[in-house]
């Protein structure tokens, strides 16, 4: 194990099938719970659900702390495979023309292990004036259900002066991402025989006029310099159980991405001023935007970081997806946060995910060079 790159991890990290749902994350986090406990980190199994824990792996201080924790932060779990047939094994680690090819290498084992190996490497420290923590979690993919259940220990999540969450951003640093509202919309009607409709409800007339109503909804909010505008679609519709009959319940799926300047709660609050008042609006995911100042020292240092490894100016900017740090951030008293990481952006939740295998070592040093600034 002492001789693993980055990109061996990376393919080990692919061969646990860790499709959520059911996720299954346990054999995956007691893998790196075994590769990082010799190295002299503390571990903790935070189990929210079964086979599905959180892996807090900590490395101690030598010295008494000069500033408060560096975290890095990745998830363990994956979306399914999809539909479409795929032309390599999903969990093989197949390596083509300087592409690593499975479900997760970009989204995001490429950057859990970039996390790890840095982990490891300012594990060799002789001094390190501040904790360094590793959070690995499970259940991202489905709305960061583990670093929900999470952040309801603070106990087990403690506090930290910046946080890194290497989601897939091909080595761009990321200084936030949108927030997310998932919404779905219940809409009632009274069911009768197809033949005599007006002896009914039509529920989907009612989800129609809803859609309607939604298309180029304005937020009222002027676009962030960075982060840029809100966006809105409409991603799914259930209703009817057969052709013959009235259908009586029809559900329209929202899918909202917030900006700087935004507030799920008066989102929602818009939404329903928009749509009739006998429409259920329920909330399926609530996850607020994440944005640090460009301009902050820390975040300073960190553009200086990866210009530095990269050899050019670093090109910034923020994510559409979401990520753990939308819990994690707020819960940890609003460190720094930087979202980077080696996977392909484009990548995430494809048919024939790859992560390109050259960006993996740079994003390793990026990470490890913050690491050992931050506890020197």
């Amino acid at each position: 194990m002492t001789d693993m790159t980055g990109l061996d991890l990376t393919r080990k990290l692919i061969a646990f099938d860790t499709i959520s749902p059911p996720g299954k994350e346990l054999d995956c986090a007691t893998f790196l719970a075994e590769l990082l406990e010799p190295a002299g980190f503390t571990i903790k199994m935070h189990d929210w659900q079964p086979q599905r824990p959180n892996l807090i792996a900590t490395l101690p201080a030598t010295e008494t702390p000069s500033r408060d924790a560096l975290v890095y932060s990745g998830h363990l779990d994956t979306v399914p495979l999809g539909q479409a047939e795929w032309a390599v094994d999903p969990f093989a680690g197949e390596i083509r023309e300087g592409r690593l090819y499975g479900r997760g290498t970009s989204d995001m084992k490429s950057g859990v292990a970039a996390c790890v190996m840095a982990g490891l490497a300012l594990a060799r420290e002789p001094v390190r004036r501040a904790e360094v923590r590793l959070i690995l979690s499970a259940g991202e993919e489905t709305g960061c259900e583990g670093a929900v259940a999470l952040s309801n220990d603070p106990e087990s999540l403690g506090t930290c002066e910046a946080l890194i969450v290497a989601e897939p951003t091909d080595n761009r640093p990321f200084v936030g991402h949108k927030g997310a509202l998932w919404l779905q919309l219940v809409h009632k009607g009274v069911t009768a025989h197809g033949s005599m409709p007006e002896k009914g409800v039509n529920a989907i007339f009612a989800a129609c006029k809803s859609v309607e109503a939604l298309r180029g909804f304005d937020f009222g909010v002027t676009p962030h310099p960075v982060m840029g505008g809100a966006s809105l679609n409409v991603g799914n519709m259930t209703a009817g159980m057969n052709v013959n009959s009235v259908p009586d319940l029809a559900l329209v799926g929202v899918d909202i991405r917030s900006t700087v300047g935004q507030s799920n709660a008066v989102i929602k609050a818009q939404l329903a001023e928009r749509l009739d008042d006998n429409i259920e609006i329920l909330t399926l995911a609530d996850m607020d935007h994440v944005y640090t100042d460009p301009d902050t020292p820390w975040m300073q240092q960190a553009f200086s970081v990866v210009g530095d490894v990269l050899g050019t100016a670093p090109e910034g900017g923020t994510a559409t997806y979401f990520t753990d740090a939308s819990v994690l951030k707020p819960a940890m008293g609003n460190p720094a946060t930087l979202i980077m990481g080696p996977g392909a952006m484009a990548m995430a939740h494809q048919t024939d995910e790859y992560c390109d295998t050259a960006l993996i070592d740079p994003c390793i040093e990026v990470f490890t060079r913050l690491g050992q600034k931050h506890i020197a």
